[in-house]
């Protein structure tokens, strides 16, 4: 392979474009796989808990990151890249970094309006209170490797300043 990147883990609130920017770029690069960090914990048909539904919520987040994180080992071992995408917290980041090593992780953002307008466009899971309280969760501080605002940014603007970002990493 001509070149190895560190694994990328692409975060953020809801609509900012996590999941079309990793599937885009995972399709763009040769020998790279996509983790959607939501589908593995939909895995769990029954019992299944939101991260924000207590205790057992928590344990099942952090679940999903150990289960990403294995997935992602397995891929990097066999030579692929592995863009990733998943809602962190403080405490779920510490556990990617812990897991995955060499993570660099992007935080995307967006306005509050723009992330509506995006989110119409697609099928929402979410009530409009999960959708907001998971917007404005991530404006806290977290020890991304980069934050970017892609409120004016298309599709394809979007990935194209991920993979230069992702490209020029140095871990």
């Amino acid at each position: 392979m001509a070149h190895r990147l560190a694994p990328l883990l692409l975060t953020g609130g809801p609509a900012v474009g996590k999941t079309v920017t990793a599937t885009s770029l995972a399709a763009a690069i040769p020998r790279t796989a996509y983790v959607d960090v939501d589908d593995i914990r939909q895995l769990v048909k029954n019992g299944g808990a939101a991260p924000w539904e207590g205790a057992e919520g928590r344990a099942q987040q952090l679940l999903g990151v150990r289960n990403a994180a294995a997935l992602t080992g397995n891929f990097a071992s066999a030579g692929f890249n592995v863009t990733l995408t998943d809602v962190v917290t403080a405490v779920t980041l510490a556990e990617y970094r812990r897991l995955v090593p060499g993570v660099f992780v992007v935080r995307l953002s967006v306005s509050l309006e723009e992330a509506w307008r995006r989110a119409r466009t697609r099928k929402v899971y979410l009530t409009d209170e999960e959708f907001e309280s998971l917007h404005h969760g991530q404006s806290a501080p977290l020890p991304v490797d980069h934050q970017l605002d892609v409120t004016d940014l298309d599709r394809a603007g979007q990935s194209q300043r991920v993979r230069q970002l992702w490209f020029g990493h140095r871990g």
